[in-house]
């Protein structure tokens, strides 16, 4: 019989004994603790729709032939264009789910798995130890169908300082290592989705210098890994009134932390990557797996703006103003910009190439439309704000209101639109709300800015991975075609030979 993850299995891999702490408490079941409990329940959602028996083709493969398991298209290693569209096909099917809110779901760590993997032979430059030790890795987190989480970032602290410099403790590094492994101390950010995700994938995407090797490490290890503390930040969720109020964020806040490691024991079998501060920044950018993971971001922020671009002529037509030529102009700016990255999206697809025998994105393609789409998405926010006008702000105080006969009454008066009636116009507007105005919203608009790092890295990548040799030639062409003793000529056309 043949197996796949489903959401009652995922729920109950996260009933571990992680240490997770929320308001000065550890928290005992992240599965049911109020600052969660949505959350996991979305994430399960999504094994839940893949297992779906109407889906399941759609969602998953059987990725070693033996028809005993099937395992999301986010883990397939695509061999051409075609495979690439029905992995991100599916990879679609999961972002409506969330709306594209949830930006950390399991696609995403399985998609960077897969671009690193495809460049396997990078690992090899550390020793095949612990190339080997990464291949086995990858096989086992794609059998079992994991939620990966990530933490490749240190705190910020003193920037003005080397990361070796900072203050002891603080930055996460190797303490001690012997024939067993290695041991972690120190802190690593932003651990979004941790709460959620089965396994933690630690390295160090910033550049290193040489004397930071005890910095430069990758290695994955369980979420109740001995030593392994999660900070979260404060919960959204938690102060989510209902689905009605907030249904974003009662639903789809997957959380952000500080991840702590406080003598954590790695074993060799999970290092990757050791005291070698060029292969800490390779295994990224020498193999596919940054194009890959922001690749997948891509596809999810595609589906984010068609929601948002919907949830702004939703409030036009609530409103009526649609019509408007100012209205419907700007609509179809906005219109015009999500068409925009998604026309991105596919072309990074079709102009990509082959890797070791794998599809791969056009990478100067892909970095292109985060350098747009950083500035693109607070204007659009900004935008559907405009738009409303005070219409996001004049809603009654929760749901609980519309249930006293007294106040729905007015509520009735007050809440009239020529397209959905009262009780849907508030419904519509809490959504408009929770996705650009509330704490959540407030974060995710952050997020969009920044996950991809500030705008001098994303544009820092841009400029690094564009063909300016192509460029050049065609400014060079110009160029070679006329001297400086052209000007004793004027401007007159060569003469043309008599015939």
């Amino acid at each position: 019989m043949t197996t796949v993850k489903t959401g009652e299995k995922h729920v109950k891999s996260l009933q571990d004994g992680r240490d997770v702490y929320i308001k000065g408490k550890r928290v005992e079941n992240v599965t049911t603790h109020p600052a969660f409990r949505h959350a996991v329940r979305s994430a399960a959602a999504l094994y839940d729709y893949q297992a779906d028996p109407e889906n399941i083709d759609e969602m998953t493969f059987d990725p070693d032939g033996s028809g005993q398991m099937r395992v999301n298209k986010a883990w397939q290693m695509p061999r051409n264009l075609e495979e690439m569209i029905d992995r991100r096909q599916a990879i679609t099917r999961w972002a409506e789910q969330s709306c594209g809110f949830m930006g950390r779901s399991p696609d995403h760590l399985a998609s960077a798995l897969v671009g690193q993997r495809i460049g396997l032979d990078v690992f090899a430059r550390g020793g095949e130890k612990r190339a080997k030790a990464f291949r086995d890795y990858f096989d086992y987190i794609r059998r079992e169908d994991h939620y990966l989480s990530y933490v490749i970032i240190n705190p910020q602290a003193d920037r003005s300082r080397d990361w070796g410099e900072q203050t002891a403790d603080l930055v996460a590094r190797i303490v001690d290592e012997d024939d067993e492994g290695i041991t972690i101390r120190g802190a690593k950010m932003m651990g979004t989705s941790t709460v959620l995700a089965n396994e933690l994938f630690v390295a160090n995407l910033q550049p290193l210098k040489p004397g930071e090797e005890d910095l430069a490490f990758c290695c994955a290890l369980p979420m109740n890994a001995n030593g392994l503390k999660v900070l979260s930040r404060k919960s959204y969720e938690a102060e989510a009134l209902t689905k009605f109020d907030n249904p974003l964020s009662y639903s789809f806040d997957e959380n952000d932390a500080l991840v702590y490691f406080d003598e954590v024991k790695v074993p060799w079998e999970r290092v990757f990557v050791k005291g070698d501060v060029d292969l800490a920044r390779a295994h990224f950018h020498d193999t596919p797996g940054h194009v890959y993971q922001n690749y997948q971001a891509q596809i999810r922020l595609v589906t984010k703006l068609k929601f948002l671009v919907g949830i702004a002529r939703n409030i036009t037509e609530a409103i009526g103003t649609t019509n408007m030529p100012p209205v419907a102009e700007k609509l179809g700016v906005l219109a015009a910009r999500a068409g925009m990255v998604e026309s991105a999206l596919h072309g990074m697809e079709a102009s990509g190439r082959s890797v070791n025998g794998y599809w791969v994105p056009n990478r100067h393609m892909l970095y292109s439309s985060q350098v747009v789409t950083q500035a693109l998405y607070p204007d659009l926010i900004k935008a559907i704000r405009e738009l409303a006008g005070g219409a996001l702000i004049m809603l009654p105080s929760s749901a609980d209101d519309h249930f006293n006969p007294e106040l729905e009454r007015i509520i009735g008066k007050t809440q009239i639109s020529g397209a959905f009636d009262p009780d849907e116009k508030v419904k519509l507007l809490k959504a408009a709300w929770d996705a650009v105005g509330s704490e959540f919203g407030s974060r995710h608009t952050q997020y969009e800015m920044f996950y991809a790092g500030a705008q001098f890295v994303t544009a820092g990548h841009s400029f690094r991975t564009y063909d300016w040799e192509d460029a050049d030639r065609i400014v060079q062409n110009l160029l070679s075609s006329y001297s400086l003793k052209d000007a004793l000529r004027g401007d007159a056309e060569p003469d043309v030979a008599a015939e």
